[in-house]
């Protein structure tokens, strides 16, 4: 078989973006870094691969079976390519900006997977994330939620709906058990798989996990739903004071975004507790017509291997996967032009184009071409100068 045969064709769940979907990638790029600038997030740039300690270390541990490692031949250290930019982000909060002040920070690059995370979605995520660092209130975890929230919007996703959940119900009610790493995430597999018979088989083999726990953890596979879901839950496990204190946060948060955002579902699922080795407090999900578009919570935790331990909250998403699920863009309208060497032609076609108008130059012989632009009107020699007009498309 010839070489060139197969040179075109790329690994598994890796794909080229073309013209269109680049486009509308860029453009939406371009809307959620302005989003997040006008909230007074500071854009950071953080390196495609890094010594693998660096990546791994504390709640970037989870994510060893999705990075891609590889030999550093300058110094024989072994490095990662990121699946994640959070980590990487703590480090420039930590170590290279050292602020004592509140910290924003937003990024938007490329992650690489070694497995997708579901069927069908790319291994090349491009993530765009936002983090505030350096206040442990309630208050940041609503900013990033709005910021969130706008951003998709202004996408041009609704309507949407957050699902909320936090991580330190479980954790309060698992105080005092014991319990294996191991079995800790089945146990939360469980949880969000809402699957009772494996979380009683697991927790009968747990020896060192009370009555009451039990009865709590299977007690949150039925907490979710609406607002109602927190007075449900107050009833049933309320009497275990951290968890009285989540729900009170998770309350106030959702009261804050009721009001903000009337038009927005809100809801809860208190078993639901994805990346709970990460967060720290609440997590959240933000939904658009039955597809997750983004999602996030407080991870304090994220700082501690730096050094600094410093309050965080932040969301992720990834732009190509937003792309795939929003109406595809219409051509861009666009000014064709004749090829020529004419320099009254070269200035218009620069005064046009620094005016922000796409000029196609059409070379010899493409005449009837057509590609990312929808031509709607060329320039034609008038006496002695060059005007525009509207390009008939009915002939």
């Amino acid at each position: 078989m010839p070489a060139w045969s197969s040179s075109w064709q790329l690994p598994d769940q890796i794909a080229d973006v073309l013209p269109s979907e680049a486009r509308h990638i860029e453009e939406l790029r371009r809307l959620l870094l302005d989003s997040a600038r006008g909230y007074g997030y500071e854009l950071v740039m953080p390196p495609l691969l890094e010594h693998l300690e660096s990546l791994l270390t504390g709640t970037g541990e989870a994510l060893g079976l999705q990075t891609f490692k590889l030999v550093d031949q300058l110094s024989g250290r072994t490095l990662g390519l990121r699946a994640d930019t959070t980590p990487q982000v703590a480090r420039i909060d930590a170590h290279l900006l050292n602020r004592t002040a509140v910290t924003r920070l937003c990024y938007c690059g490329p992650v690489l997977h070694t497995r997708a995370d579901r069927p069908h979605a790319t291994r090349e995520p491009l993530q765009f994330g936002a983090e505030i660092y350096g206040h442990a209130g309630l208050e940041a975890d609503l900013e990033v939620q709005c910021l969130a929230i706008e951003g998709l919007r202004a996408a041009g996703f609704g309507p949407l709906q957050v699902d909320m959940a936090d991580v330190r119900i479980v954790n309060a009610l698992l105080a005092g058990a014991t319990v294996s790493p191991s079995a800790l995430a089945r146990i939360h597999a469980a949880l969000a798989a809402k699957d009772g018979a494996e979380l009683a088989e697991l927790l009968r083999a747990q020896p060192g996990v009370p009555a009451a726990c039990i009865a709590g953890l299977q007690a949150l596979l039925q907490l979710y739903g609406d607002r109602q879901v927190l007075t449900e839950a107050r009833r049933v496990l309320g009497q275990v004071q951290a968890v009285a204190a989540a729900l009170d946060d998770l309350d106030r948060l959702a009261t804050q975004m009721a009001g903000l955002y009337p038009e927005l579902t809100i809801s809860f699922d208190l078993a639901d507790l994805r990346g709970y080795a990460y967060y720290s407090g609440i997590r959240f999900a933000i939904y658009g017509g039955g597809e997750e578009l983004a999602r996030g919570g407080r991870y304090d935790e994220v700082g501690a291997v730096f050094g600094r331990k410093r309050p965080a909250a932040g969301f992720s998403l990834d732009l190509k996967e937003l792309v795939s699920v929003l109406p595809a863009r219409p051509l861009r309208p666009a000014i064709r032009a004749p090829w020529s060497e004419d320099p009254a032609l070269r200035q218009v076609i620069a005064r046009l184009r620094a005016e922000g108008h796409t000029v196609v130059c059409v070379l010899p012989g493409h005449e009837h071409e057509v590609h990312e632009f929808d031509c709607d009107r060329e320039l034609i020699r008038v006496a002695d100068h060059w005007a525009l007009q509207a390009l008939d498309r009915t002939a």
